[in-house]
């Protein structure tokens, strides 16, 4: 009489984590098939030389291309740990899957800190890395450079980094690149009665993240909750089957 009561009871246990076992390969897969598109994007850009680029000197391979790769290529190491963990039901695996998002998680938590605590000073230190990147606008070697900042300003209606007048110390000379001009035509940067956006682009992207802090922040939320629960369901499979020392299959 009272094996059968144990009898569902496992059979539940079974069925249980048989779900989180296929729950957590299917969300892993997905993951990893994001990382893979990210990376051939990362790839992409850096092999086209795209129009984005670093918009600072100190910081040369700290473009949008490799930020992508590097994004991507993280994000394919850990959907590929929880995924074959997962359906392996391999214990290391599990294990090394919740260690990289546990430093993943760690590493948010430092920088975001370090940010707020330090928010003047990165702010003042960005502001000037970005003006000191403005004079290798002409450059031949930082293409990229130059398309990135055409798009912002002609997108974004905005010209330098405070004003228009930061062209004016970086490129040594009363011009501005045609971007800048309210009225866009060829070499209209080099006549200095035209009118020019008079808002430089740092202010405009501050501007951009606190109307969009809302968003950024539900953004910032979901990944969290993300990778809580891929560390709780991995560490829930994890400790089952060593207690266990079995697997359970479907």
């Amino acid at each position: 009489m009272d094996s059968q009561p144990e009898f569902k009871k496992c059979n539940m246990a079974r069925g249980c984590l048989c779900c989180l076992k296929y729950m957590m390969f299917i969300f892993n897969l997905i993951f990893w098939l994001c990382g893979c598109g990210l990376l051939g994007v990362g790839i992409w850009l850096s092999v086209s030389q795209g129009s984005f680029a670093t918009f600072s000197p100190s910081f040369p391979s700290l473009s949008a291309a490799n930020m992508v790769i590097a994004i991507g290529a993280i994000v394919m190491v850990t959907g590929f740990l929880g995924c074959l963990g997962a359906i392996k039901e391999n214990k290391c695996l599990l294990l090394s899957f919740f260690i990289v998002l546990l430093i993943i998680l760690l590493a948010e938590l430092i920088l975001l800190i370090l940010f707020f605590v330090y928010s003047d000073k990165v702010s003042e230190n960005a502001k000037q890395d970005l003006k000191d990147g403005l004079a290798l606008y002409n450059s031949e070697n930082n293409i990229g450079l130059r398309n990135a900042w055409n798009i912002i300003q002609a997108e974004w209606k905005c010209c330098g980094v405070i004003a228009y007048s930061d062209w004016h110390e970086a490129l040594k000379e009363k011009v501005v690149p045609d971007r800048c001009c309210q009225e866009h035509y060829q070499n209209c940067g080099q006549n200095s009665t035209n009118m020019f956006w008079n808002r430089g682009c740092f202010e405009k992207v501050e501007e951009w993240l606190d109307d969009n802090k809302h968003m950024l922040g539900t953004i910032g939320m979901v990944i969290l909750v993300v990778q809580l629960l891929g560390m709780a369901f991995s560490m829930t499979l994890f400790h089952h089957i060593h207690r266990t020392g079995k697997k359970y299959d479907a």
